[in-house]
């Protein structure tokens, strides 16, 4: 049985473009692979703690003692154990919210999502083949260095050791000479043929 971890980052929940982009992908996914499990994480409602110190002090002690299955590496070890991932988040400030960065720091632990042989190079552990980055711009910025989201994403698919990192977006969406909704009628369209062979 298959595992799809959905990540969802989208602050403004059911009002937002991003969601609703990412609930037509699942949708379709859902009825292309009925054998799957999709699992949602709302990096949102979960609120994990951002590595202060004290939490830092918590993860550096739990992990020197070689203890990975305390609770503080739950979201961690979630991540690494799935099949196939989706990460649903808007695009904010050339990036992405700040919870779901809260999220990516706290996943990224040695010896679960990655770790080093022993020649010191890094080696990803997570499970997963395929990554799914899907996001809606307001203007345009795919492909131009103001897109910082998407390069974060794909230097993490390395470190993780994820072989196949894929991005899904609509732009455009606040340019007011646009037919917006055309716009993400057109992407929801690309996430229909992307769930078929995802």
């Amino acid at each position: 049985m298959e595992n799809l971890l959905f990540i969802n980052s989208c602050v403004r929940g059911e009002k937002s473009r991003t969601l609703k982009l990412a609930r037509r992908f699942l949708t379709r996914y859902q009825a292309a692979h009925p054998e799957t499990v999709i699992t949602e994480r709302d990096v949102c409602a979960d609120r994990l703690q951002p590595q202060y110190p004290e939490v830092l002090a918590e993860r550096d002690e739990l992990w020197n003692a070689g203890q990975l299955d305390q609770p503080m590496f739950e979201a961690a070890r979630q991540f690494a154990a799935a099949d196939k991932i989706v990460i649903a988040a808007p695009f904010w400030d050339l990036s992405f919210p700040a919870a779901l960065k809260i999220y990516l720091e706290r996943i990224s632990v040695t010896d679960i999502t990655f770790g080093y042989d022993t020649d010191g190079k890094g080696v990803g552990l997570c499970k997963a083949s395929k990554l799914l980055y899907i996001t809606t711009r307001g203007g345009y910025y795919a492909g131009t260095p103001l897109d910082i989201a998407t390069a974060h994403i794909k230097g993490l698919g390395v470190m993780y050791g994820i072989p196949d990192v894929r991005f899904l977006d609509a732009e455009g969406l606040d340019d007011i000479r646009n037919d917006k909704q055309a716009l993400l009628d057109a992407a929801m369209e690309r996430a229909d043929a992307l769930a078929e062979e995802f």
